[in-house]
C-alpha cells in the first residue's frame, strides 16, 4: 500500500473523528440551550407561583383579619344586646325599692307636719300615734334602701373581679339573679310580656369556683332565650297560655346541675344539633346574632371545664342543663 494510500485513509479518519467531535459538541450546545431554556422557563414559572402563593397569602390573611374584625364587632354587639337587657332589669329592680322609698319619705313629710300640729293642740295621744307610724315607715325606708344597695353592690362586686379569675361563687343567688334581672329586661322591652317563674333551688350547694362575669352572662342568654321562646308561643298560642320559665339547682357530690326551662314552642329535631354553632339562629334578621349560644358554649365547655345540653320537645319546650365541677 502506497504512502498517498495511508495519508488518505488517515485523513478520512480524521475527518469524520473530527464530524463525530462535532456533531457530539453541536448536540451538546443544542442540549444545553434547550436545557437552560427549559430551566429558565421553569424558573419564571417558579417566580410566577411564587409571586401568585405571596398574593394569594397576604388575599388570605387580609381576609382572616377582616373575619376576625367581623367576629370581633359581632361579639361586641352581642354584649351590647346582653348589656340592654341587663342594664333594663338592674334599673326595674332599682326602681321597686327607689319608689318605696321616695313614697314613704313622702308620707313620713305628711306625718310630721300632722304631729306638729296635733303636738301644738297638745293631741299627745294622737302624736304618739302618728311618730310610731313614722318610725315604721322609716323602717321600711331603710329595709327598701338597703335593698337597692345590695344590688348596686352585687353589680360592682362583678366588674371588680379581674377578668378570666375564678372566684368562690353563690350559684344559686347568682343564677336567681340573673333569672329575674333577664325576666324584667325583657319586660322593659315588651310591657305586655308576663311569665311565671319558677325558682327549686337546692339549698345543700355551696360556693364553687367559678368565674361569674361569664357565667352570668350565660344565664343572661339562657334566660332571654327563654323569655323570648314563652313569649313566641303567647303571641301565637289560643288564650289560656301561661308562659312559664322554671330554674332548677341540683347538688351531687362533685358537680352541680343547673336547670333553665321554658314551656315554648320547642326547638325543631332538624336543627336542634346546630344550635351551639356560631352565627346559627332562628331568631328573625335584626333580633340575633347567633352568638349568644356559641359563647355560652365556649364560657361552660372552655373556660370552665362543664358541660352544657340542650332538649327540646315541639310544642311543649326546651331545656338547657349545664354541669359545673366543684373543684
Amino acid at each position: 500500500m502506497s504512502d498517498s494510500t495511508i495519508n488518505s485513509g488517515n485523513v478520512i479518519v480524521f475527518v469524520i473523528a473530527g464530524l463525530v467531535v462535532i456533531s457530539l459538541l453541536f448536540g451538546f450546545i443544542v442540549f444545553f440551550l434547550i436545557s437552560y431554556r427549559q430551566k429558565k422557563k421553569d424558573f419564571v414559572l417558579m417566580q410566577l407561583q411564587k409571586n401568585e402563593i405571596e398574593s394569594q397569602k397576604k388575599t388570605v390573611e387580609k381576609t382572616l383579619e377582616e373575619l376576625a374584625s367581623a367576629q370581633n364587632q359581632l361579639i361586641q354587639s352581642e354584649k351590647m344586646a346582653s348589656l340592654g337587657v341587663l342594664i333594663a332589669g338592674i334599673s326595674h329592680e332599682l326602681q321597686n325599692p327607689l319608689n318605696f322609698v321616695n313614697n314613704f319619705s313622702e308620707i313620713n313629710k305628711e306625718l310630721i307636719e300632722e304631729a306638729i300640729s296635733r303636738l301644738q293642740n297638745k293631741e299627745y295621744e294622737a302624736v304618739v300615734e302618728l311618730l310610731q307610724d313614722i318610725l315604721d315607715n322609716d323602717a321600711r325606708i331603710h329595709s327598701h334602701g338597703k335593698r337597692a344597695d345590695s344590688i348596686i353592690k352585687g353589680m360592682l362586686n362583678h366588674s371588680r373581679n379581674n377578668p378570666g379569675e375564678k372566684t368562690l361563687t353563690d350559684i344559686n343567688a347568682l343564677a336567681e339573679e340573673f333569672l329575674r334581672l333577664s325576666y324584667h329586661g325583657y319586660r322593659a322591652r315588651d310591657k305586655q310580656f308576663n311569665s311565671i317563674l319558677d325558682v327549686k333551688l337546692d339549698p345543700t350547694i355551696e360556693k364553687i369556683p367559678t368565674i361569674p362575669q361569664d357565667l352570668s352572662r350565660v344565664f343572661l342568654n339562657l334566660f332571654t332565650n327563654a323569655c323570648y321562646a314563652v313569649n313566641e308561643k303567647k303571641l301565637n298560642s289560643e288564650p289560656g297560655f301561661k308562659p312559664k320559665i322554671t330554674l332548677e339547682t341540683i347538688n351531687h357530690p362533685n358537680t352541680i346541675e343547673i336547670h333553665i326551662q321554658d314551656n315554648g314552642n320547642g326547638i325543631p329535631e332538624a336543627i336542634i344539633s346546630k344550635i351551639f354553632q356560631p352565627f346559627f339562629t332562628t331568631k328573625p334578621t335584626g333580633q340575633g346574632t347567633g352568638l349568644g349560644l356559641s359563647l355560652s358554649y365556649d364560657i361552660i365547655k372552655n373556660t370552665h371545664g362543664g358541660e352544657i345540653s340542650v332538649t327540646s320537645k315541639m310544642n311543649e319546650g326546651t331545656t338547657f342543663t349545664i354541669i359545673l365541677n366543684k373543684k
